[in-house]
């Protein structure tokens, strides 16, 4: 049986703060097992999307892609995503709303609801630590997911949405 909520975590821990959203998903990830929660969902960790991870998403409820992001208000975005028109060109390291439509077309169906939590991120150089900064905005975006997680509906994500 699949699980009905997916959690995708995109980035890699050794660019600095494009760790946030592991680093995120593995302290949900405890929260969730605590919490007796953890058979409702499913935690992916990639360092970037591709299209085969429109297949993830097949006969969920709901999905959520985290990730470190530089275009976002401090500490944290929460939106739902949307597709878009823009052609994808591409097979590796694709934005979530480009995965919305790859999942339309394969499946011809509409894909479930999906919405991204970026992370407020500055330092993203190769070999560096997460910075305080982004220590103190995952802190803020792990208490803002354990309200998501306790009310996993769409209605109450669309409620919680920052934009």
């Amino acid at each position: 049986m699949v699980a009905p909520f997916l959690i995708f975590a995109v980035g890699n821990e050794s660019r600095g703060d494009d760790a946030l959203g592991p680093l995120l998903l593995r302290e949900l990830e405890s929260w969730l097992m605590a919490n007796d929660h953890a058979d409702q969902f499913e935690l992916l960790e990639e360092f970037q999307l591709q299209v085969e991870h429109a297949m993830d998403m097949k006969d969920r409820q709901l999905v959520v892609f985290i990730d470190a992001s530089i275009n976002t208000r401090t500490p944290f975005s929460f939106y739902r995503a949307q597709a878009n028109d823009t052609p994808v060109l591409y097979s590796h390291a694709l934005a979530p709303e480009a995965l919305l439509k790859v999942y339309a077309q394969f499946y011809q169906q509409e894909p479930p609801a999906v919405f991204i939590l970026g992370v407020c991120g500055e330092s993203f150089e190769l070999g560096e630590g997460l910075s305080v900064q982004a220590g103190e905005r995952l802190a803020a975006a792990f208490e803002f997911s354990k309200k998501l997680l306790h009310q996993p509906t769409t209605a109450d994500w669309d409620n919680l949405c920052t934009h």
